[in-house]
Parts: C-alpha cells; sequence; structure tokens
C-alpha cells in the first residue's frame, strides 16, 4: 500500500506535507506522549481506589496499550499516511468507518486540546495568583499554535525538548525513590516493602477497586497514537515507526510501573497526599528542597507538551479527511513551509473559545471538557483493532504478510485477546455512574457522526452514479 497523503520529495507546490521531522524527534514524541498528565495526576486517583492494587490496574492497561500500539504500528508501517488509523479504518472497513473514526478522533483531540490549556492555565493561576486564568490560557493557546504553524521540523524539536524535559523529572524521581526505599535518605525512615500489605492489604478494596482503577488509568495513556500520524512526516515512516513502536513496552514498564511502585511503596496509600498529588508528596517525604514548585513546573510541560502533540494530531487527520473528500478542500491546502495551515487553525478555534470560557466560568470548564471525551479512546482503539484484523487477513490472502516491516505479535489470538479487554473495559464501565455516562455520550457521539458519514457517502454516490 503505498501513501497518496505525503511525497519523498515535498514542494510548496506539490500539496504535499513536508518529511522534515528526525527520527530523534519521532522516538523521543513516542515517549512523551506515554508520559502525561494521566501519569502525574491520575496515578493519585487510581491509587485512591485501589490501594497497591493499582499496580495491577496500571499492568492491564499497559498490556491494552502495547498491544493495540503494535497492531497500529504495523499498519502505519504498511502505510504511512497522515490520517493513520483512520485510512487504515478506510482501507478495512470502508469509507463509512474511516470517516467515522477520523472525525470522532478529531472532535475527541480538539477538546482535549483546550482541556490541556485550561488544566495548565488552572496550574499557573494557582502557583502565580496574581495572573488569571484566562491569560495563561490564552498564552498558551498563542504561542503553540504558532509553534504549529512553523514547520514539522521546529514543531518536532519543540515537542523533542518537552519529552525530555518529563524523561529527565521521571527518572530524577525514581533515583530519589529508589534511594528512599532502600534507606539511603537519612530524612526518611525506611520501611521497605511493608507498605504494600501493610494497611488492608496488598488489595484493600478487592477485585472492584481493581477495575475502578482500571477504569481511571486506561485513559492515561492517549496520546500514543500521535506515533502513526506522525511517522508520516519523517524520511524514512517505515522504519522509523517501528523503531518507536518497539521500544514503547519498557519505556512504559519502567516509567509507568516504576513511578507507581515508588508512590505505594515510600508512603501509605491511605495518604490524603498521596491522592492529591503523588509525585509531590513523595519528594516532600524525602525532604527534596522546592519539590511543589518543581513538580508544578514539571505538570505544566507536561499538559502543554500534550497540548502541542495533540494540535499536531487534530490538524493532520482533519487534513487527510479533507484529501480524502471528507472535509472542505480548504482544510487540505498546504503552506509553503509544509504546513496545512487552515487545518492548523480550525483545530485550535475551540481552544480559543475556551479562553473565552475561562475568563467567564474558569472552575466549570476543564471538569465539562473531560467528561466531554472520557471513553472515546475505547471506540478509538476498538476500531484499530478490528481494522488490523481484516487487514492482516487480507495481507495473508494476498500472500504480502511476510513483507510486512513491522508485525502484531501472536496474530490473530493477542488481537481477540484485545478486543475482550477492549470489551471487559466497557462492561466494567456500564457499572461506574460516571463511566457509564460518558460511555453513553461517546456512543451517541459515535452514532451521530456514522449517520451524517452514511447519509453523505450515499449522496456522494449518487451524484457519481448519475
Amino acid at each position: 500500500m503505498t501513501d497518496t497523503l505525503t511525497s519523498p520529495a515535498p514542494t510548496a507546490t506539490s500539496g504535499a506535507l513536508h518529511r522534515a521531522m528526525q527520527p530523534r524527534q519521532l522516538v523521543m514524541m513516542s515517549l512523551g506522549g506515554a508520559i502525561g498528565a494521566g501519569l502525574f495526576v491520575g496515578s493519585g486517583a487510581g491509587i485512591a481506589v485501589a490501594g497497591p492494587a493499582v499496580l495491577v490496574s496500571f499492568l492491564v492497561a499497559a498490556v491494552l496499550v502495547v498491544f493495540v500500539m503494535r497492531m497500529m504500528g504495523e499498519m502505519a508501517a504498511a502505510n504511512p499516511a497522515s490520517g493513520a488509523f483512520s485510512v487504515h479504518t478506510e482501507n478495512a472497513l470502508g469509507p463509512v468507518a474511516g470517516q467515522t473514526i477520523g472525525w470522532l478522533y478529531w472532535i475527541q483531540v480538539v477538546i482535549v486540546i483546550a482541556a490541556e490549556a485550561t488544566g495548565a492555565a488552572a496550574i499557573t493561576a494557582a502557583a502565580l495568583p496574581d495572573v488569571p486564568q484566562w491569560a495563561s490560557a490564552l498564552f498558551y493557546m498563542v504561542v503553540l499554535t504558532g509553534v504549529n504553524l512553523v514547520g514539522v521540523k521546529r514543531f518536532g524539536e519543540v515537542e523533542f525538548w518537552f519529552a525530555a524535559i518529563k524523561i529527565v523529572a521521571i527518572v530524577a524521581f525514581l533515583g530519589v525513590g529508589t534511594a528512599m526505599i532502600c534507606g539511603w535518605i537519612p530524612t526518611f525512615e525506611s520501611t521497605g516493602f511493608a507498605n504494600l500489605t501493610a494497611h488492608g492489604g496488598f488489595a484493600p478494596t478487592g477485585l472492584a477497586g481493581i477495575a475502578a482503577g482500571l477504569l481511571i488509568v486506561v485513559f492515561a495513556f492517549g496520546g500514543t497514537e500521535i506515533i502513526a500520524i506522525a511517522a508520516a512526516e519523517t524520511s524514512d515512516p517505515k522504519r522509523n515507526v517501528g523503531r518507536a513502536v518497539r521500544t514503547l513496552v519498557w519505556r512504559i514498564l519502567v516509567f509507568y510501573i516504576g513511578s507507581v511502585l515508588v508512590m505505594v511503596t515510600v508512603l501509605p496509600w491511605t495518604s490524603e497526599d498521596l491522592a492529591s498529588g503523588p509525585f509531590v508528596a513523595v519528594l516532600q517525604a524525602g525532604a527534596v528542597p522546592g519539590a511543589a514548585a518543581v513538580m508544578t513546573v514539571i505538570v505544566v510541560v507536561a499538559l502543554l507538551s500534550s497540548l502541542n502533540a495533540m494540535l499536531f494530531s487534530a490538524s493532520r487527520m482533519i487534513f487527510s479527511l479533507s484529501r480524502r473528500g471528507s472535509a472542505s478542500p480548504v482544510f487540505g491546502r498546504i503552506s509553503a513551509n509544509g504546513v496545512p495551515r487552515n487545518a492548523v487553525l480550525a483545530s485550535v478555534t475551540f481552544g480559543f473559545v475556551t479562553v473565552a470560557l475561562n475568563y467567564v466560568y474558569p472552575d466549570r470548564v476543564l471538569p465539562l471538557l473531560l467528561n466531554a471525551v472520557g471513553s472515546t479512546i475505547l471506540v478509538l482503539w476498538t476500531f484499530v483493532t478490528v481494522s488490523h484484523l481484516v487487514l492482516r487477513r487480507r495481507a495473508r490472502r494476498d500472500g504480502t504478510e511476510d513483507a510486512l516491516p513491522l508485525k502484531m505479535w501472536g496474530f490473530p489470538y493477542l488481537s481477540y485477546a484485545t478486543l475482550g479487554l477492549l470489551a471487559a473495559i466497557a462492561i466494567l464501565a456500564l457499572f461506574d455512574t460516571a463511566a457509564r455516562a460518558q460511555l453513553v455520550a461517546t456512543g451517541v457521539l459515535t452514532a451521530a457522526i456514522a449517520g451524517t458519514a452514511l447519509l453523505l457517502h450515499r449522496r456522494r454516490r449518487g451524484s457519481t452514479v448519475q
């Protein structure tokens, strides 16, 4: 399969995205995509409901995202396209399915962009009370919109350093946490691994707590799909996407599982400080000077990194939809520096709207935004898995399976296991009031998009026949 949306030798007049992103930028971006606010903030909420057994929740979620990313990587390596899984779904299940997942993802990401800006602005306002929340949100939106408009090479460099800051922070945290557990820090009295079982056992809230923790932490891995989207703008996408996906496993184990293990080992899971700010709580317990201020900066960087990456992803998705006739042609235009400028501006518009909402209702914006897209990731991953099953069987039938640059392990058994995990999470969500509301909202939104896509497809097909 070939990529019709990019060109190996683009020019300003060819209408093609520039393949100017460096392999190191893609690899670092893939790592940064797996280290977001879900780890820095959401891990505390998971610990509060599951205790030390949240490690099981994180492990299950990690296995799920590794399987999904391996399948996504297989399809992206075979067909690197800016529309990524939307293009692959269209190839596997038809144009209506491809348009549905493309528009659902774009809507989700547009809302996430606004949520990340609001979250970063809220933290900034808490740390600097003289700076209004709306002003910080506006500043962040303007700066990162500019970053996305100057070209993919510069975007990749900014995201590279964003990711580097997060990685350094996590490595430092793991180092301090290990020293605390081993009793190497005189100001902290280590209890070894006793906290893993001392307060009601390893799973104090039972299987229900592990399930509740899974519902919280599974969404922490959202954003890793940028690997498949950004790969189309590297010089050797087939090789680079494989390199990024192959190293995802140990990164998740070290950074996510390692960080959470430190949290629940150093402090009792019942600690209120651990629930509200796990990284700060551990560092303050170790008497690390300036821990709160440093982690405030790191969390803001994590949110802005996610905003930056999500804006890139959203703009490329609507660009791809435009090039496939599923969005206005205006979003498929390329500027002289190889950027789909109109697509970027369309993707950032809602974020600027929320700047005004932050001025009027600063305390209400973020919860509403997060609830709006709470479970769309389950739909996305389901489409990815089903599309992979179809395309891999097609490759096997056509005799091209052996030529795939990257392959999913244990096909088709692990692919079906992934579908089973996704179904189990959806069923668990039905028994949780907040999660059930998000699931229903996502179902309604998906149905509305699919219905609209079907009507437009039939209309286009009818006009073609005439």
